[in-house]
């Protein structure tokens, strides 16, 4: 596999280079520098989340929502993982599919509709 900038350093490295990437709107080379980051630390949600981020803003939903699928099994009161999954959904004309991960999301952050 070819090196490239975005592959040296320490994880904390290229976690912080892959913020930057983010921060910037650089959405695609995030997700490249989170992919690799996210296969060494499969156990741990921030990485996967940021990339599942990073693929949902670049256009790559079912990427995305793969993403977003194993965060919520890694943490399955993520709220956040489940709004962006249902927006996800969404996105790909599923709404069907997005609504229950959005009525997860809104239950999860309090954020209950009025009767």
């Amino acid at each position: 596999m070819d090196m490239t900038y975005y592959d040296h350093g320490t994880a904390a490295e290229r976690w912080e280079r892959a913020r930057q990437f983010f921060d910037a709107k650089e959405y695609a080379t995030a997700a490249r520098i989170l992919g690799t980051l996210a296969d060494e630390v499969p156990e741990q949600v921030a990485p996967r989340l940021l990339l599942a981020r990073a693929y949902y803003h670049s256009a790559q939903l079912l990427r995305a929502e793969t993403e977003l699928r194993t965060v919520i099994e890694l943490d399955p009161v993520e709220h956040y993982a489940r709004l962006l999954l249902g927006r996800t959904l969404e996105r790909q004309g599923r709404n069907a599919d997005a609504a229950p991960h959005l009525r997860m999301a809104a239950a999860l952050s309090g954020d209950f509709a009025e009767a």
